[in-house]
């Protein structure tokens, strides 16, 4: 797991949309499944349901949490690295 699914995550968790959430990113609907699938099996827990509108799992919910977190804590770790 990277930052990049992290972020990949928080978009589809936004949009509640994988065909929204890949225009966001950029990137193809099938790609932004695969990697929403590699971090579900990464973790061994389901974090979305597959229906319209998508919708997170407890789980899910859970991981977005961190995922925002560790954004957040990097982003400001790297404004101190530039501004130092």
């Amino acid at each position: 797991m990277n930052l990049q699914t992290m972020e990949y995550f928080a978009v589809l968790a936004r949009e509640r949309s994988f065909t929204r959430a890949a225009e966001a990113l950029h990137i193809t609907q099938q790609s932004l499944s695969g990697h929403i699938a590699a971090v579900e099996q990464e973790l061994g827990a389901q974090l979305v349901i597959r229906r319209t509108p998508l919708e997170l799992t407890y789980a899910g919910r859970a991981f977005l949490r961190h995922a925002e977190a560790i954004r957040q804590e990097v982003f400001r770790d790297t404004l101190e690295d530039f501004y130092k």
